[in-house]
């Protein structure tokens, strides 16, 4: 079933907002409210309409305001102005700079409900069926709204067929967005072929990208189709396209230009229909001037650039993440294991996570099969992360960390000697007792040591 198009509507005026809301809800559409421009920004942050529909003139931020922080924040998210006859000039300018549209007031009701149609057309269609969410964004895990903003921009991405480039740090998905870009596009049903261009050796990517022909090359013994062929009616995704040899991206360059490739030892070219996806953790720019990559390949590739946020970016998409990861990581091990300790997941959200999703990932899954107990603790989940420990918490709470870390070694070396444990901390015994006592440490049990 057909979810409903979802529309925040801003207003200082209660009454006005009420009978909008009446009005919208009777046509079929679900609403939601912001008595101001401030409050909208609020609901931004949990939530994501598909239109919104402000008021020009509010106390405190204007409409027009609005809309400038909105435009920022997620350029595709459409907003409707509406205006006293006074602010006409102010609402022309507004759609000039991008505003989808504006109503006078007092507005008629079939004039709103044709502009809001029109609006809605703009937005990705997967936002409003559940169906399609669900065709190309399962397995894609969030809540978070810049990652929903990356995914609203992915369907306008797969309604085209211009070449793609992914841009992001290592481990933050860019695969798993490439083959969302292809489920979304009329590709979906021909094949998507992922290649990692740093993992094939040189001698051997020109062969695996175009095939060869049978005596070709030495071992060469029957023909070989390569990714584009396989790929033929649907997507290659080059993956890591900042590693790829300067002598295969002539190559490469070569056959996005003429749409067409010769497989090594063919002298007849093939023709072929495949959307190039491409993706780097590098800075391409700088790889261009740096003579390790050619700008027209470049430009070639990035007609349409889209960055994946990072895990630090999307803070909050961490809990529901690992849970995830938990539920297949310990169905995959045959464990029993309910969740994570509060401290574990403190840890997990406090981490900074340099190797993104992946590294979350692996860390999940050493903590599941290391962990004896139905919670994984923050012991398990620190050991795991194998990162400094002010990396990964408080300075008191490091402080503490290595206090009784130190205590405990002293009292081993001393066999539980207070008198001599203190003397090589250099505190007095009275001292020592309350450092003993601060940390629940029992130094009659490191006498049977």
């Amino acid at each position: 079933m057909e979810n409903k198009s979802k529309i925040l509507l801003v207003d200082d005026d209660v009454d006005l907002l009420e009978l909008l809301s009446i009005r919208l809800i009777a046509a079929g559409y679900d609403t939601d409210t912001a008595r101001s421009a401030e409050s909208a920004l609020n609901y931004l942050d949990i939530s994501r309409p598909q239109l919104i529909v402000s008021d020009m003139q509010m106390s405190g931020m204007s409409g027009m305001a609005l809309f400038e922080q909105i435009h920022q924040m997620i350029p595709t998210l459409p907003v409707i102005i509406l205006t006293a006859h006074g602010t006409i000039p102010d609402a022309v300018a507004a759609v000039q700079r991008g505003v989808f549209g504006y109503l006078t007031k007092p507005f008629d009701s079939k004039n709103l409900l044709a502009q809001i149609a029109r609006a809605l057309k703009t937005v990705p269609q997967s936002t409003n069926t559940e169906k399609s969410r669900l065709a190309w964004r399962s397995k894609i895990i969030t809540q978070s709204p810049v990652m929903e903003e990356a995914l609203s921009k992915v369907e306008l991405i797969a309604r085209g067929d211009a070449g793609v480039l992914l841009c992001g740090e290592s481990g933050v998905g860019k695969e798993l967005f490439a083959h969302a870009i292809h489920d979304a596009s009329s590709r979906c049903d021909k094949p998507f072929i992922a290649v990692n261009c740093a993992a094939i050796s040189e001698q051997l990517l020109e062969s695996e990208l175009f095939g060869h022909v049978k005596g070709a090359f030495t071992g060469a013994i029957r023909n070989h189709k390569g990714f584009f062929q396989l790929a033929e009616g649907g997507t290659l995704f080059l993956d890591e396209i900042g590693d790829m040899p300067l002598l295969l991206q002539v190559k490469l360059l070569r056959a996005l230009q003429e749409r067409q490739i010769h497989p090594v030892g063919c002298a007849e070219a093939i023709q072929i229909d495949v959307r190039i996806i491409s993706a780097t953790h590098r800075n391409l720019r700088n790889e261009i001037a740096a003579g390790n990559f050619r700008e027209d390949l470049y430009y070639r590739l990035n007609v349409i650039a889209l960055n994946i946020p990072a895990l630090s970016q999307r803070q909050e998409d961490i809990p529901l993440l690992s849970n995830h990861f938990l539920n297949f990581f310990a169905k995959k091990h045959t464990r029993k294991i309910n969740g994570f300790s509060p401290d574990a997941m403190q840890m997990l959200v406090g981490a900074a996570w340099p190797g993104n999703v992946r590294q979350l990932m692996n860390t999940i899954e050493q903590c599941v099969v290391l962990c004896t107990t139905s919670l994984i603790s923050e012991t398990l989940v620190f050991d795991a992360l194998h990162m400094e420990t002010t990396q990964l918490m408080s300075l008191e709470d490091a402080r503490k960390q290595f206090e009784r870390e130190y205590l405990v070694r002293v009292l081993k070396i001393t066999s539980g000697n207070v008198t001599q444990a203190a003397h090589i901390a250099q505190r007095n015994r009275t001292d020592f007792y309350k450092l003993l006592k601060k940390h629940q440490l029992e130094f009659n049990v490191f006498k049977s040591l």
